[in-house]
């Protein structure tokens, strides 16, 4: 069950591999230092690129902050549960051992119907905690296409303002300049824009 301790994780590893988004030239809503960098990359053919760093976008974006502490409530929950029934089984699987060893079953009938309810409780705890866990990925599934389509979205709009032809992830390269890095840009715009949603 070590899978529920990974939940929050994977919220953040899903969302690392949201990959470039490529947008057309725009000079709308430019700087005069960005319209000129933008013709002189027109008159030299070179592309505007600029990236992320997925990691820090992550740890400072508030929807993603908040996923990542619901799906730890989440796995938390699933702990407890696993550890509420496995101490349930054990401890009733100790008595009917207990009462085994001292002559307690008076008939062969009550020992196995003991038995047959140790076993039924394992069998109702094992589909109770497997519920649980598709339910929590399902959770993750649907956290995941929230936190990408959100950045998703904001990515492609900041991209055309700017009039970047592609944001990248830091990731997805070997060095890349800092100047080029507008991660703080995209947190803060994200932040800006995010309302966040009333717990049920």
């Amino acid at each position: 069950m070590k899978i529920y301790r990974h939940l929050a994780k994977s919220v953040l590893a899903a969302a690392a591999i949201m990959m470039a988004v490529s947008c057309t030239n725009g000079s709308a809503g430019q700087t005069a230092g960005q319209a000129a960098a933008s013709a002189d990359t027109s008159a030299t053919g070179r592309m505007i690129i600029r990236y992320i760093d997925g990691d820090s976008l992550m740890a400072n974006y508030n929807l993603a902050k908040e996923i990542s502490e619901a799906m730890l409530r989440r796995s938390n929950q699933l702990d407890n549960e696993q550890q509420k029934r496995g101490a349930e089984i054990t401890r009733f699987g100790n008595e009917i051992q207990n009462k085994y060893q001292n002559n307690g079953y008076l008939t062969q009938e009550s020992f196995n119907a003991d038995q047959a309810k140790l076993q039924q409780m394992q069998i109702d705890a094992q589909n109770y905690l497997a519920k649980l866990q598709r339910d929590a990925q399902n959770e993750m599934q649907q956290y995941n296409m929230q936190l990408n389509d959100s950045v998703e979205n904001f990515i492609n709009e900041y991209a055309r303002q700017k009039g970047y032809d592609m944001i990248i992830y830091k990731a997805s390269g070997v060095y890349m300049d800092a100047k080029y890095d507008v991660t703080n840009e995209v947190v803060n715009g994200l932040n800006k824009r995010y309302t966040k949603v009333e717990k049920k």
